[in-house]
């Protein structure tokens, strides 16, 4: 199953036998809140979910999104009126990036079904819905564990055994600014890639064709392990949904920068240069 969707697709399996469950997540990070804008207009039967308050949990030591409790990412969904057996598929402002959360988010939790509207809200055309749903509550529990995810230490070590991608911009990767961390530069061995370049001018990701030799420039097509890190496990959803695209399964990190550069006691790297 394709990680994406289109819109004409959506439009399609909206009107079929099995319609999926609609979620937005529109977020901006240090923006305002996603909630006013969904209720200005959302895509019909879609509920708002919160990336800070419900794809996350409290900021601290594991990062600026650590990974939900999965009972509270659990009720989410089940509020959302996301069962087991029933497609997903997630939207947000455009960007790509709370959506791509959110899908990461479900596969790690084992959700068999789910995929990310290409484009979000941007791509769509068609009318916008200003009434707030009231979903029959799903059944899904979250299994975490069925999709990869590193803590600090596996990072290092897949930074030196297979490919570390950092899908950060690469100013950040380079240190030369850090406008939100403790210090700027990147997880020695990490190679950049910012995820900005994984879509076009349009927002929507690039052909698989096009993924799979970006990321075969990068290394993957030698690599034996993929993995992503990005600020704060956001951004770097949405590299591995692009890999996921273009057919290489990774890993993430979901501490990311966010939760290494907080300890002191690790090391940094600086400039182009992976080491």
């Amino acid at each position: 199953m394709k990680p994406i969707i289109s819109t004409s697709e959506l439009v399609s399996e909206s009107a079929g036998p099995t319609p999926p469950v609609l979620l937005d997540v529109r977020w901006s990070l240090g923006g305002p809140p996603g909630r006013p804008e969904y209720e200005i207009g959302h895509l019909l039967g879609a509920v708002y979910v919160d990336l800070d308050a419900e794809l996350a949990g409290p900021p601290g030591k594991g990062g600026r999104h650590p990974l939900p409790d999965p009972d509270v990412f659990g009720a989410a969904m089940r509020r959302a009126g996301v069962s087991a057996g029933t497609p997903v598929v997630v939207y947000d402002g455009g960007l790509g990036w709370a959506a791509a959360r959110a899908w990461w988010l479900l596969r790690w939790a084992g959700h068999p079904n789910v995929r990310v509207l290409d484009g979000g809200l941007a791509a769509w055309t068609g009318e916008l819905s200003r009434d707030t749903p009231e979903p029959e509550p799903g059944d899904f529990v979250p299994r975490p564990g069925a999709a990869g995810l590193l803590d600090a230490d596996g990072a290092a070590a897949l930074a030196r055994a297979g490919l570390l991608l950092d899908a950060r911009a690469a100013e950040r990767y380079r240190g030369d600014v850090e406008p939100i961390d403790r210090v700027g530069g990147h997880i020695p061995g990490a190679v950049s890639a910012p995820t900005t370049e994984n879509v076009g001018p349009d927002g929507r990701f690039l052909p698989a064709d096009a993924l799979t030799a970006r990321f075969a420039a990068l290394g993957a097509a030698e690599a034996t392990e993929v993995a992503v890190y990005c600020g704060s496990g956001v951004s770097g959803a949405h590299e591995v949904l692009a890999l996921a695209v273009a057919g290489i399964p990774a890993a993430l990190y979901a501490g990311s920068w966010s939760e290494w550069s907080a300890d002191p006691a690790r090391p940094v790297a600086t400039g182009p240069d992976p080491q």
